[in-house]
């Protein structure tokens, strides 16, 4: 997630740089008031602070804790109906009657529904069980992260401004290097409150060989689903019609054929998410999770032992899980719940967007009608 959110961030940047530098065409520049600048400056940020909300709340607290929840199950023993005396049947006091009786006892196993089934559920438990602000456990850890993940994948790629290492290794690199304060955010996040600050819970270094390959494949995912839609987006010749007036002066047919090579990228990064960011993260994830210390309890119901496939340090195992049993121990049911979450972020992030773009379009509307009407 780290190298999606730096490669946005970068690309706005450098975008925004290039309308500055531009600046207003002759003839086309509309004066705004100040109060009207202030409005629309402040429904900008409102949406930018729900959007980041949604995104770090929905699609990585509730994520995480999604990919790690193991639901539990209660044995309950039910005995059979009560005999007829006057069935010939009726057991009598001998030893076949004992086998009978105890042959009426059946064993019934219920297995709980999972607390992150539902977004709503996940919120309430996570309320409960530590506070309001629970919803942005492991903010600051997040927060640092980030930042020193981009200030450390721009200086591999351009150390002193001269060209070192390809954008996607120096991501690669950078995740790598900074994969104990990724375990560190997991831990916060899947355990239940501590009274120890976060930097008393930061990982040894030891820790760090068992996620030196998850870590690694996950960074690699990350980037390929970033730039193999990107390049497509290039080989397609997408680029020339980023401007939608661009678009909207081609002829019907190209426009058709633009349309459908969109379309195509979009497919294709939906696709190369699923497929390969998704299994990654969610292995690394879990695989982050078998290395929560013992005298931390998890948040929700967790299975440290991933079906007995962990091994312990005490009898010569590592105590973390492997990359194929992180993966395998991941069922058919979990990876459904997952992908559900990720459905739903997604319309709630639609819906937002419809919100804000209608109220920033009454806005302008509001506040630039006269001025709008009159080019």
């Amino acid at each position: 997630m780290s190298g999606i959110v730096h490669h946005i961030v970068r690309r706005g940047i450098e975008e925004t740089n290039q309308r500055f530098q531009k600046g207003p065409e002759d003839g086309n520049s509309i004066p705004i008031s100040a109060w009207g600048a202030a409005i629309l400056l402040a429904t900008v940020v409102t949406y930018g602070a729900v959007m980041f909300a949604v995104d770090y709340t929905y699609g990585n607290v509730v994520a995480a804790l999604t990919m790690i929840e193991t639901p539990t199950a209660t044995a309950f023993r039910v005995d059979g109906p009560e005999p007829d005396e006057n069935d010939p049947l009726y057991p009598s006091d001998d030893k076949d009657s004992k086998d009978t009786s105890a042959a009426q006892e059946e064993l019934l196993i219920v297995k709980t529904k999972p607390i992150t089934a539902k977004i709503r559920t996940t919120m309430k438990h996570l309320r409960a069980q530590a506070g309001v602000w629970s919803r942005f456990r492991g903010l600051p850890i997040y927060v640092l992260y980030q930042f020193t993940y981009m200030v450390a994948a721009n200086v591999f790629a351009q150390p002193f401004g001269r060209n070192f290492l390809p954008q996607p290794i120096a991501a690669v690199v950078a995740s790598l290097l900074l994969c104990r304060w990724d375990l560190l955010w997991t831990h916060t996040v899947i355990s239940a409150p501590s009274t120890r600050t976060w930097w008393q819970r930061i990982p040894q270094y030891k820790t760090v060989k068992q996620l030196l390959m998850p870590a690694g494949l996950a960074a690699i995912a990350q980037q390929v689903a970033i730039y193999v839609p990107h390049d497509l987006f290039k080989t397609f010749g997408l680029l020339a019609y980023s401007n939608p007036e661009e678009l909207a002066k081609a002829d019907q047919e190209t426009q058709k054929h633009v349309l459908f090579q969109l379309f195509i990228v979009i497919a294709v990064g939906i696709i190369t998410h699923f497929l390969i960011v998704l299994p990654a993260e969610v292995t690394l994830t879990r695989v982050q999770a078998s290395l929560l210390p013992e005298e931390e309890d998890s948040i929700v119901p967790f299975d440290r032992s991933f079906g007995g496939k962990v091994v312990p340090k005490v009898v010569g195992g590592t105590g973390a899980v492997s990359m194929l049993d992180a993966w395998k121990t991941f069922d058919y049911a979990a990876r459904i719940r997952l992908v559900k979450l990720y459905v739903k972020i997604f319309a709630i992030k639609t819906a937002t967007t419809m919100l804000f773009m209608g109220m920033g379009a009454a806005e302008v509307m509001l506040i630039l009608g006269k001025s709008l009407r009159s080019k």
